[in-house]
C-alpha cells in the first residue's frame, strides 16, 4: 500500500472513531435525559413557602427536578422542598443570594458561575474556567468564591490543577488566589506546583481560610484579601469551613490513609486542638456548619442509588454518630 493510501486509510479510521464517539455521547446523554424526565416527580412547594432559616442545596432525586436548586425549612429538613429552575453542580446561598456553578456536558462542555436572587433571577456571571468544584458566599453576600478544576477532576489525583477566584460583588472586581503571596514558616515562597481551593470567609469580609497544596502536601492557609497574602496554619487539611462563631475550622484530612480517603476533623483556632469527628466514611466535600455544634456534608448514595446523594449531620465535638439529615440532596448551605 502506498504512503498516500495509508494516509487516506488512517484518516478514514480517525473519522469513524470520532463519529462513533460523538454518536455514543449523544445517545448516552439522550438516554440519561429520558431516564430523568420519565422518573416520577417529587412533591414540591412554592419558594414562598420556604423562607426564613432554611437549607439550600442541590436536589439529587432522580426526576425532572434533578440537579436543580432546592430548599427546605431549617426546622423541618425532611419536609417538602421548594425547587428553583437553575440546574447546578455546586450551590451555595446567603440570605438573599444564590451562587450556582454549573456545567453543560454536551459535545463541547461549557461551564458557568452565576449569582442569582433567592427567587432564581439572574444577578451576575462570575469567572469559571473549568469543571465546578467549590462555591462559597460570604455571610453578607458581598463576596463570592469559586473553585474549578482546570485539569483533572479529583483531589485524589496527583495531576490536577485548580483555579480559585474571589469576586467582590459590589464592583465586580475579582482576585485570583494564584496571584497572592504565599507565606510558609514565615517566609514567602512560590512553589511551581501549588494549587489553591475551598475558600471559607470570616465575618469581616477580609479574612478567609482555604487549602493550599504544594510539595506533595496540603495545608490550611489563612488569607487576607486586603494584603493579598496566604499564610500556612497547619498541614493535612483540605476544604475548610469556618464555624458561625469564627472559633473553629472543620476540614477533611487524610492522615496515613490512601489518596481519596478522607475523614472530617475540627480545629480549635485558639488552642490548636484537633478533634476527629464520628463519621467513619470518606467525605469528599466542603462541609457546612448547621450551627455551632453540628456540621453537615454530602455523601454519594449506595449501589444503584449512587447518583442520589444524601446530606448527613454529625456533632462537631467528636461525639455521637452521623445521621441522615436530608435525603437526595448535595452541596448544602445553611441560611440563618
Amino acid at each position: 500500500m502506498s504512503r498516500r493510501l495509508r494516509l487516506v486509510a488512517l484518516v478514514a479510521v480517525v473519522v469513524a472513531v470520532v463519529a462513533g464517539t460523538v454518536a455514543f455521547v449523544a445517545i448516552s446523554r439522550a438516554a440519561q435525559q429520558r431516564a430523568v424526565a420519565t422518573a416520577p416527580a417529587q412533591p414540591t412547594v412554592a419558594p414562598s413557602a420556604v423562607t426564613g432559616p432554611r437549607v439550600v442545596f442541590r436536589n439529587s432525586a432522580i426526576g425532572p427536578n434533578y440537579g436543580r436548586v432546592a430548599a427546605v425549612r431549617l426546622a423541618d429538613p425532611s419536609g417538602p422542598r421548594a425547587v428553583l429552575s437553575p440546574s447546578c453542580d455546586r450551590v451555595f446561598a446567603s440570605t438573599d443570594r444564590i451562587l450556582c456553578l454549573a456545567s453543560d456536558r454536551g459535545l463541547v462542555t461549557t461551564y458557568t458561575a452565576t449569582v442569582l436572587t433567592t427567587a432564581g433571577a439572574h444577578v451576575v456571571d462570575l469567572p469559571l474556567t473549568g469543571s465546578p468544584s467549590r462555591a462559597r458566599l460570604s455571610r453578607d453576600a458581598t463576596l463570592a468564591a469559586t473553585t474549578s478544576f482546570v485539569a483533572g477532576d479529583s483531589y485524589a489525583s496527583t495531576s490536577f490543577s485548580t483555579r480559585t477566584v474571589v469576586t467582590h460583588l459590589g464592583d465586580r472586581r475579582s482576585q485570583d488566589l494564584e496571584n497572592f503571596t504565599l507565606l510558609h514558616d514565615g517566609r514567602a515562597t512560590a512553589p511551581a506546583d501549588r494549587n489553591l481551593w475551598g475558600v471559607t470567609f470570616a465575618a469581616d469580609d477580609d479574612t478567609f481560610y482555604a487549602t493550599a497544596a504544594f510539595g506533595g502536601r496540603t495545608w490550611l492557609v489563612r488569607g487576607r484579601l486586603s494584603t493579598q497574602t496566604l499564610e500556612t496554619v497547619r498541614d493535612d487539611a483540605e476544604c475548610p469551613s469556618l464555624s458561625p462563631d469564627g472559633t473553629r475550622v472543620a476540614f477533611k484530612t487524610r492522615g496515613t490513609r490512601a489518596p481519596g480517603d478522607w475523614r472530617i476533623s475540627v480545629l480549635d483556632l485558639a488552642t490548636g486542638r484537633e478533634t476527629p469527628l464520628a463519621e467513619p466514611r470518606s467525605v469528599d466535600d466542603q462541609v457546612e456548619w448547621l450551627d455551632d455544634a453540628r456540621v453537615i456534608y454530602g455523601l454519594p448514595g449506595v449501589g444503584t442509588a449512587a447518583a442520589e446523594s444524601n446530606i448527613w449531620v454529625v456533632p462537631a465535638d467528636g461525639t455521637g454518630a452521623p445521621q441522615l439529615f436530608i435525603a437526595k440532596g448535595w452541596s448544602p448551605a445553611v441560611v440563618r
